[in-house]
């Protein structure tokens, strides 16, 4: 019996686009990590991208669970001496880029290295419901469906 490894030029990769509108964060960047390793795939190989390419629109309307969206607080250090910064959620959401909250989130639930950023790649965020990616055609995904807590009304 001999194990099967993917290769890379074997590895069929879908579009996947979610709609983030009332979403919670960490039940959804839980199942866009999933997604984008490809653990959903019967063909996974832990270091091959066997993930799908993921789009995600209304990232800007993404709900978190409990008091986070003010409570929690986001660390970076800017290398400098006494260089440590923090954020909130509600800054980020409420600010310019709200789609770092769901980049960041997901970026945290895989693996770091080569192979992360890789996937990270395979990722595109929008704030709004258009998006650059009409060509793929891509297939929706509902995340609502799947589970009655992933929406927070």
């Amino acid at each position: 019996m001999t194990t099967f490894v993917a290769k890379p030029g074997e590895v069929e990769k879908k579009w996947v686009l979610i709609d983030a509108n009332g979403l919670v964060v960490g039940r959804l960047a839980s199942l866009i990590a999933t997604r984008l390793k490809g653990k959903h795939k019967a063909i996974y190989t832990p270091h091959v991208d066997c993930g799908d390419n993921i789009i995600v629109i209304n990232a800007d309307k993404v709900v978190l669970s409990g008091n986070k969206y003010t409570d929690k607080v986001y660390y970076r250090h800017t290398g400098h001496p006494g260089g440590i910064k923090e954020t909130t959620p509600r800054r980020l959401l409420e600010g310019k880029f709200p789609e770092r909250v769901l980049q960041k989130a997901v970026e945290r639930m895989l693996k770091r290295g080569p192979l992360q950023r890789k996937l990270m790649r395979n990722l595109k965020i929008y704030k709004g419901t258009e998006h650059p990616h009409e060509a793929q055609s891509p297939e929706t995904l509902d995340v609502a469906k799947l589970n009655r807590k992933n929406v927070r009304v």
